[in-house]
């Protein structure tokens, strides 16, 4: 991570090469998690079911590298998909920075450590089920509420 720019995380996100466009992720985990969509609303609801390849104690794909080969439609994150994307949560660095807001002040960029984001309460390290042992997605909805926007309680 030598090459990275000074304070990079403040450029627009079409300015960051691919090195400072990964350095940019918090590692909170909640990409790798599965989701539900209410097929009458659109909505989309979070479990704590996790992506087999997630290290549940450390919120880390343990294959990152090789993750296509054994997940598939693994989401590579893009520039354009930040956009398209309604599912990323309000705490998202990729978020925050495409809509022109700050990193929070938790983020490690910032801090230095992990250890902010872990008192924060944003990742989900320690707090998910890898998908191998959870049994039916239903079961697990959750609400992880940090850094989220009120959406409609009657959506669910």
């Amino acid at each position: 991570m030598g090459s990275l720019r000074e304070r990079f995380w403040e450029l627009p996100l079409k300015q960051l090469d691919s090195e400072e466009w990964e350095a940019l992720c918090d590692g909170c985990g909640r990409c790798c998690l599965h989701k539900l969509e209410d097929e009458d609303s659109g909505a989309i609801a979070e479990t704590n079911v996790a992506c087999k390849l997630l290290d549940t104690r450390t919120a880390r794909c343990s294959d990152y590298r090789n993750r296509k080969s054994f997940v598939p439609d693994c989401m590579r994150l893009t520039l354009k998909l930040v956009d398209e994307v309604t599912w990323l949560p309000a705490s998202c660095a990729y978020r925050r920075r495409a809509e022109g807001d700050p990193l929070p002040e938790w983020h490690y960029l910032l801090t230095g450590s992990t250890r902010a984001m872990e008192a924060a309460g944003v990742s989900v390290a320690g707090r998910v089920i890898s998908e191998t042992d959870a049994g039916p997605l239903e079961q697990h909805l959750v609400d992880w509420g940090f850094g989220e926007r009120e959406e409609d309680e009657d959506d669910w």
